[in-house]
């Protein structure tokens, strides 16, 4: 099987080939012969009933500074000169986000896109958990100060973060004793309209926050990324260090409760985020983790993940 590929995602030319999943995508593919294009989201355009977008060819290569060749760039209609469209750009999940999803999916009849554009666009990380809140720790969202004050004297440490936010962004531990609250309340209604998450501080997050990814609703592994010494967050974009791990009974358990959605739903790379047994995100728009957790683990995640595309590519019977 060859298939045409387009990569929706930000500029190829900045990436970190040494951690990138998408990177790592792109080579696996290429690995199996398909075919690969690179265009960006703000490039779509759609007119009588057409998305097309210019779309360069590109080859990969794990050269750290000559890491791929680009073609010209020519318009593609999506639907008719492209089998699989990777859904790759980095969040914010903002309405810029949300407008490609829409335009992809008008497309879905004819191209497989991963993951699901409709259901990125219903499962928004810190909302899609909701689903599981019996694996969660206690959570809030609001954007009222009386009920982050009570939630916050409830549990005496709390971690406070924008709903919509990325890569350990914005993300800020407030203490027992900390004053902060009211001022950081102020702050997130200041900068974004939505409500914000606050959370239960978990102490054991200072042994790690666990990524796991799922392929088609199925555990693939998992890496435990260990906050810097004075930090909190554990996200690698922050300077977290990955180590080796295996899935825990509670983890296996989250797993299997979550998989068969997961799968229904046609999101088939997902990264969810566990810390001491609780489940914390589902990672939908642009998981990560896959390039760490197969050099701990010796396994072929990208391998994994073209199996499943492969598969539904086939059913799609385009």
């Amino acid at each position: 099987m060859s298939l045409r590929v387009a990569v929706q995602m930000d500029p190829i030319e900045t990436i970190n080939i040494a951690g990138d999943s998408t990177f790592a995508l792109m080579l696996a593919a290429q690995a199996r012969g398909h075919s690969l294009f690179h265009y960006a989201a703000g490039d779509l355009s759609y007119r009588d009933g057409r998305l097309t977008a210019p779309a360069r060819p590109v080859t990969v290569q794990r050269v750290v500074g000559d890491h791929f060749r680009g073609g010209e760039p020519r318009i593609l209609d999506l639907a008719e000169d492209i089998d699989v469209i990777l859904m790759r750009q980095d969040p914010p999940f903002d309405l810029a986000y949300i407008t490609a999803t829409h335009l992809l999916e008008r497309i879905q009849h004819r191209t497989l896109v991963v993951n699901d554009p409709a259901s990125v666009r219903n499962a928004p990380e810190k909302l899609f958990v909701l689903d599981y809140a019996e694996f969660m720790p206690p959570t809030l969202i609001t954007r009222r100060l009386e009920d982050a004050r009570a939630f916050h004297a409830e549990h005496g440490e709390v971690v406070v973060k924008p709903l919509y936010g990325n890569a350990g962004s914005a993300v800020f531990h407030v203490g027992k004793k900390d004053a902060n609250l009211a001022a950081l309340t102020e702050l997130f209604g200041q900068v974004w309209r939505e409500p914000f998450m606050v959370q239960a501080f978990l102490p054991d997050v200072a042994k790690g926050d666990k990524r796991i990814v799922l392929v088609d609703g199925e555990p693939a592994g998992g890496v435990n990324r260990l906050p810097k010494e004075g930090e909190i967050r554990s996200n690698l974009a922050v300077g977290g260090k990955g180590a080796a791990t295996e899935l825990t009974p509670r983890e296996l358990e989250i797993c299997a409760k979550i998989g068969p959605e997961l799968a229904r739903r046609g999101l088939v790379f997902v990264g969810i985020d566990v810390i001491a047994g609780y489940l914390t995100e589902i990672n939908v728009t642009s998981p990560t983790g896959i390039v760490a957790i197969d050099a701990f683990n010796g396994t072929d995640t990208s391998g994994r993940i073209w199996d499943a595309i492969e598969r539904r590519f086939t059913a799609l019977g385009a």
